[in-house]
């Protein structure tokens, strides 16, 4: 029964992410993928929080299924690869740098906040 965990998380990850990127994009004038970023960064913070303070039910609901379907691996590296090949590739290092930096960052943050919060 734990995949049915992952699979509701999952439907609601997916469509979030998509109108989190598509909302985050509109708002900025530039070739850089700040969506897939936002949703990267975003999602890091959350399975941090989930790893340090979340029982197992709860990680499969959230960090594998909505974490899971949230982040994207493939867009980012499709993203990056676009931006190289098209002749940003200052903007394809950069996407590279922060978004390991950042997700990083906010995953270890994440971690911090939820052993704050519930010990």
């Amino acid at each position: 029964m734990n995949w049915l965990l992952v699979v509701a998380g999952a439907m609601a990850g997916a469509p979030l992410r998509y109108l989190t990127d598509r909302a985050v994009q509109s708002r900025h004038d530039s070739v850089f993928p700040w969506g897939t970023f936002a949703v990267n960064v975003a999602g890091s913070l959350i399975l941090g929080v989930l790893t340090a303070a979340a029982p197992s039910p709860w990680q499969l609901l959230l960090g594998t299924g909505l974490c899971g379907a949230l982040t994207t691996y493939s867009t980012f590296s499709y993203e990056t690869l676009v931006l190289a090949r098209e002749g940003g590739r200052g903007y394809a290092a950069a996407n590279v740098i922060l978004s390991v930096v950042c997700g990083l960052g906010a995953a270890f943050a994440g971690v911090a906040l939820g052993r704050a919060l519930w010990g």
